[in-house]
């Protein structure tokens, strides 16, 4: 009797946890379907901010050189260089107007500091280019991989190279 209502137990057991889990269930699978149409219509942002994240990792990988000024500069420009490349994919994809401008100065920002490390170990800046800060949405599809835009951070590294002669 005793192995009778020991079995009896866990029938009753499993059949609660099975039929509590039905509700459950269905809500997990609405919020999988959410999810993915979501992630179907980021897809391409987190594509550009995935191989962004990628590149700012390989790039991060240095070797130790010995001097410590080199090896900290050699590892945070990727890193910078990351934050850039990331805020460039928000601005193509992104729809907040108050992220995108957060992504506009985050890359001029960090254009400034990459500049003002180059300039403390007296390494030579390069050429002036147009900072990535406006997004147009037909270029994204046209050529993903371009980072080419207008520019409000120009005049910036403008006046920091100035600073550097």
């Amino acid at each position: 009797m005793t192995a009778f209502l020991h079995s009896t137990r866990i029938l009753l057991t499993t059949s609660l946890l099975s039929i509590m889990s039905v509700p459950a269930f269905a809500d997990d699978q609405a919020a999988h379907q959410h999810t993915a149409a979501q992630t179907s219509e980021e897809a391409p942002y987190l594509q550009e901010n995935d191989a962004a994240m990628t590149k700012m990792m390989d790039d991060m990988a240095v070797k130790p050189t010995g001097d410590a000024n080199r090896d900290f500069v050699e590892m945070m420009i990727p890193h910078h260089q990351g934050a850039i490349d990331m805020a460039v994919a928000y601005l193509r994809y992104g729809n907040n107007e108050q992220l995108k401008r957060i992504a506009q100065e985050i890359i001029v920002d960090q254009q400034q500091e990459i500049a003002a490390m180059r300039m403390a170990l007296g390494d030579p800046l390069p050429a002036s280019t147009a900072a990535p800060t406006q997004a147009d949405p037909n270029e994204a599809v046209a050529n993903p991989n371009t980072s080419e835009k207008t520019s409000s951070g120009a005049p910036a590294m403008r006046m920091m190279m100035k600073m550097a002669n």
